[in-house]
């Protein structure tokens, strides 16, 4: 069973930055697609970045400039580096993996933006 371990998550102020890392238990090179998504409350998941095992990488609209997923696969782990945080993005985090029709969560990380 593949599990994804995401970690970096915390409180920051409005303008600040934070890098979440997710740590796979496999080589990350299996998978089809690996992607960060996040969840605010009284919310629907939505997409913040996938990146394809071509090396595509999209982000949402809201996150375009401000938000760099990269990857590290001597580690299996991919990076979603956040700077110039808003309020707006507060959520909790979850990486995603896609192998074929498979897919997998980690169990989330929680980034709260606030002064």
């Amino acid at each position: 069973q593949v599990q994804l371990v995401e970690s970096g998550g915390g409180l920051v102020q409005p303008g600040g930055s934070l890098r979440l890392s997710c740590a796979a238990s496999e080589s990350i090179f299996r998978f089809n697609a690996m992607g960060w998504y996040r969840q605010a409350p009284g919310k629907e998941r939505e997409l913040v970045a996938a990146a394809t095992s071509g090396g595509t990488t999209n982000y949402a609209d809201s996150v375009k400039g401000r938000f760099t997923m990269s990857r590290d696969n001597t580690k299996n782990t991919v990076y979603l580096q956040m700077n110039s945080l808003e309020p707006e993005d507060t959520a909790v985090y979850y990486c995603n993996a896609r192998r074929m029709s498979l897919v997998y969560w980690g169990q989330g990380t929680q980034v709260t933006v606030s002064s």
